[in-house]
């Protein structure tokens, strides 16, 4: 009999001990939402002197919203439209559309870039974060000119 009751006191501390390794590898608990989600959308080729629209969707799983600007960069100066910086606000429940659209007579690689910055009046109640491990995001681009 006593060596039966040493076998269940055994086994409870097993059972704590494994729930306790359970609790501190819980994956459900690490954080995976994502800061920043952009979808840029351009045509490929064009010919020469086309006009061509560049068109980003941004959005966040972030439950906070943040103050963005976005804007285009390239490897060969461009005058216009292109350089059109665009500042707004950005919540999970409210993605922002953007659109340039420029012409160009020379292939191109082309940089979509979201900031997140601190400015006034831009989100509701000037509440918003900034987030800490980065303030700038990307997609690059090549648009090629036949």
């Amino acid at each position: 009999m006593h060596s039966l009751q040493l076998l269940f006191r055994a086994s409870h501390v097993a059972l704590l001990l494994l729930f306790c390794l359970l609790l501190g590898t819980n994956e459900a608990q690490e954080d995976t939402r994502r800061v920043m989600i952009m979808d840029v959308d351009m045509p490929q080729i064009a010919r020469a002197d086309e006009e061509v629209t560049v068109k980003m969707v941004v959005k966040t799983e972030l439950r906070e919203c943040m103050v963005i600007k976005t804007y285009l960069v390239s490897n060969t100066p461009m005058d216009g439209p292109f350089n059109y910086k665009y500042t707004g606000c950005l919540c999970q429940d409210y993605p922002r559309t953007f659109y340039w659209d420029f012409q160009t007579n020379s292939t191109m690689v082309i940089a979509a870039v979201v900031d997140v910055v601190r400015q006034l009046n831009i989100c509701p109640n000037n509440k918003a974060v900034m987030p800490i491990e980065a303030n700038r995001f990307h997609v690059l681009k090549t648009l090629y000119i036949h």
